[in-house]
């Protein structure tokens, strides 16, 4: 059995816009991928590594542990051996509360969390697992909880997936747009509703079996 870990924050841990409730595993697009994958010739066990509020490499100062570089060599480690990694970061970035909210930083965050993947103190023997960069949708205009939080996101987060393409090309790591497929929340701007994770998981299913190997 193949592993994939899943590295991301609220669009990946399935919160349910406007609410603080969250979709179980198969609504996930974490857990259609799995289903999607498993239905083929592949045999996948998918771990969620997802945290409200996660952002690349920045601190939120209002919350501890939202740092993406915070215990992430440990998680490889204590996972591995992994056949993928999938990163699904940055909407978070573009929160008003720090000077990093710009694409590119968000772009270079990715870039850090990629070379701290690559230098974790795997066992020997074990592979450095390859990586998929998902860049997540456009943020919309925020609405409801998420309004004051990421007041002005939608224009900062101007250029993201090309910003992502550029450091996956540059890291050779293998990237996709999320955006290509499925957009952000229709209730709150910002997330992902349910339908959404069920064409983004599918979609993803389609990138991902060609990155693995045969059973």
């Amino acid at each position: 059995m193949q592993q994939i870990l899943v590295y991301s924050d609220s669009l990946t841990w399935g919160i349910i816009p406007n609410s603080r409730k969250r979709l179980p595993f198969g609504q996930r697009w974490p857990g259609v991928l799995e289903d999607k994958l498993n239905a083929g010739s592949m045999r996948v066990r998918i771990i969620e590594d997802c945290l409200n509020g996660r952002r690349t490499v920045w601190d939120d100062p209002f919350k501890p542990g939202r740092n993406g570089l915070d215990g992430l060599a440990q998680r490889i480690e204590s996972h591995s051996p992994l056949a993928l990694v999938i990163l699904m970061l940055g909407t978070n970035d573009f929160q008003f509360s720090h000077p990093y909210n710009r694409a590119w930083s968000a772009a270079q965050g990715i870039a850090a969390l990629v070379t701290e993947i690559r230098q974790a103190p795997i066992e020997p023997g074990m592979p450095v697992p390859p990586l998929l960069v998902v860049c997540p949708p456009q943020i919309q205009s925020p609405k409801g909880a998420m309004a004051e939080k990421f007041s002005g996101a939608e224009q900062r987060c101007a250029g993201l997936a090309d910003a992502y393409r550029e450091v996956s090309l540059n890291l050779e790591c293998h990237f996709f747009d999320a955006g290509s497929v499925t957009s952000a929340s229709r209730v709150d701007g910002i997330h992902l509703d349910s339908d959404q994770h069920l064409v983004l998981g599918t979609a993803l299913a389609d990138v991902i079996v060609p990155l693995l190997s045969p059973d």
